[in-house]
């Protein structure tokens, strides 16, 4: 009796945590769809509306470490100089893991169409928190 009794007052928890776990993974994916509108439009500094504007946000590549929004905004226009360098972007988002509701780990492709400069592409892996109702990257490790 006390093991049905704790069953019927488990399941109503597991089927609500389920279901905000895929909320904020539909979310997440929103933000990252969103991302890439903004890029393809050319506005790097929308597409940086969805970094946490912080000093301790970190982005990680091929030579190494920036920390801090600002200096990562700088990054970003550093190299995609012009609509050229920046070509049309393309993510293919391989997992998404929520965890605790506040936090996820994302890992995907991405991949920049530019027919006069070629192609390029690799893979990243986001670190995304839930800062006052909207999901940011918080780490950006892209290679």
């Amino acid at each position: 009796m006390k093991t049905l009794l704790y069953l019927l007052l488990l399941i109503p928890s597991l089927l609500f945590a389920q279901t905000n776990k895929d909320e904020n993974e539909n979310e997440i994916k929103s933000v990252l769809q969103t991302q890439i509108k903004l890029w393809n439009k050319g506005d790097i500094e929308g597409f940086m509306e969805y970094y946490e504007k912080s000093p301790h946000l970190k982005f990680v590549g091929k030579a190494g470490v920036v920390s801090g929004w600002e200096a990562t905004l700088q990054r970003y226009l550093k190299s995609y100089p012009n609509r050229e360098t920046m070509g049309t972007l393309d993510f293919d988002i391989q997992e998404v893991d929520v965890t605790e509701g506040k936090t996820a780990w994302v890992l995907g492709r991405w991949h920049l169409t530019r027919p006069t400069v070629g192609d390029v592409g690799g893979y990243f892996t986001l670190l995304m928190k839930k800062i006052n109702g909207k999901w940011l990257v918080v780490r950006d490790h892209t290679s």
